[in-house]
């Protein structure tokens, strides 16, 4: 165990250093076997773990990642917003309502919380600004609803638990419905919450009446549709996670070119992108494998699961600590390197406890959700910091104060009621 220790330590020393989380797990891991085994079997695992990451089940990052680029182009975001301003931009601090439902509802297509942060903001903030929002309440409702992407299904970190954990990644997109639609509301809670304490903040705009709001409606029928295809297929059985990337794309790529949102140079910057964000989840995805296999060999997750059976903790307690760590880790990594970092250490002590493992990847993404918007490394605060570089980063992050604060109660739920997260994967699987 103590070796273990020293390697968290050597990491978060080579973070502090600015070296990037995915070399630095790398370095750390490669390091640690070479020491415990030998050379040769150092440089067997990097190649065994660089082949087991090219594995087509993991295919489905790069399909859902050129989804959701090939939707953002087809401009699918500016309907989505228009449709939820339609029904909630008549009342006080409803235009950042509308940022919070439209954000959900392009999650559902995209998948990306950093895609969603960076879109959103594009289409939202102009037009909270013509209403004279107060930039805080504006930046945060778009960096939070950007947190949304990582959960709503489909979801590239509900994959990748998925693969980690050994769980069926239909099961995981089902469980992440009800959570994401209860992480909406908590959210709309926030903005109501903040413009009862400052109305200034968030002004009224003008009521669209009913023809309005069915016109709104209508022009959303294309996230309807490819939703309704890929997570039905999904759920019906009709094809695999995989498969169902795949038409996503397909379909994605279809309606965008029907749209005429595509040129050459337009696809040829989706591919880029779509490449470019592929290679980076890849990329942490080895750094974190390497040194996730040091740790075993260290023999961590088995002396956590002996001290805490011998200890006879109340398994509800060590759900505690373990969110603890979450949050506070939240503090200095970013999403996908806490996941890939943490979870095969406490997998198996959380399956020894006899939680479902379903539930749990639903927690681990919820609480990876709140990093994502706390200082000092909320990444969709500094996502938002290149999209509006006139807004500052003590201004966002005083924005997203009420989300985070939101997401903690949406968290106790979740742990509290677990049938919210079981509900559907129990009814389709």
């Amino acid at each position: 165990m103590t070796e273990a220790l020293i390697a968290f330590a050597g990491l978060l020393f080579l973070a502090f250093l600015r070296i990037p989380i995915a070399f630095a797990m790398a370095i750390v891991g490669f390091i640690g076997i070479f020491l415990t085994l030998n050379e040769r079997a150092a440089f067997a695992q990097i190649a065994s773990v660089v082949q087991d990451s090219l594995q087509y089940t993991l295919s489905v990052v790069p399909l859902f990642i050129l989804m959701g680029n090939f939707v953002t182009k087809a401009g699918l975001s500016r309907e989505l917003y228009h449709a939820s301003y339609a029904f909630l931009g008549h009342r006080r601090g409803g235009l950042a309502m509308a940022t919070i439902v439209a954000c959900g509802g392009f999650s559902a297509i995209c998948g990306s919380s950093l895609a969603t942060a960076a879109t959103m903001a594009k289409v939202a903030m102009p037009s909270m600004r013509q209403f004279n929002y107060d930039d805080s309440l504006a930046a945060g409702s778009i960096a939070a609803g950007g947190t949304l992407g990582i959960l709503i299904p489909p979801s590239v970190v509900l994959v990748i638990y998925g693969l980690i954990a050994d769980q069926n990644i239909g099961a995981l997109f089902a469980a992440g419905v009800i959570p994401g639609l209860v992480g909406i509301l908590f959210y709309l809670g926030a903005v109501k919450a903040s413009v009862w304490l400052r109305p200034e903040a968030g002004p009224a705009g003008p009521r669209c009446d009913w023809k309005e709001r069915l016109t709104a409606l209508r022009d959303v029928w294309g996230v309807l549709l490819l939703f309704g295809v890929v997570m039905g297929g999904i759920y019906g059985g009709v094809f695999t996670p995989t498969e169902a990337a795949g038409v996503g794309a397909f379909g994605a790529f279809v309606f965008a070119l029907v749209r005429k949102g595509l040129t050459f140079k337009a696809t040829f910057e989706v591919l880029l992108e779509s490449a470019r964000t592929t290679g980076m989840i890849f990329t942490v995805l080895i750094g974190a494998l390497i040194f996730s296999q040091y740790i075993n060999l260290t023999g961590l997750p088995v002396t956590l699961t002996e001290i805490i059976t011998g200890a006879e903790l109340h398994p509800m307690l060590v759900i505690m600590a373990i969110l603890v760590i979450y949050l506070l880790l939240g503090c200095v990594l970013e999403s996908l390197s806490m996941i890939l970092l943490t979870v095969p250490v406490f997998y198996p002590v959380v399956a020894h406890l006899g939680f479902d493992m379903v539930w749990f990847g639903i927690i681990v993404v919820v609480v990876t959700e709140i990093s994502l918007i706390t200082p000092p490394v909320g990444l969709n605060v500094f996502v938002l910091r290149g999209v509006l570089p006139d807004v500052s980063t003590g201004t966002v992050f005083r924005g997203v104060t009420p989300f985070w604060i939101a997401d903690i109660f949406r968290l106790l739920v979740l742990v509290f009621v677990p049938g919210l997260s079981l509900f559907l994967p129990q009814l389709f699987y």
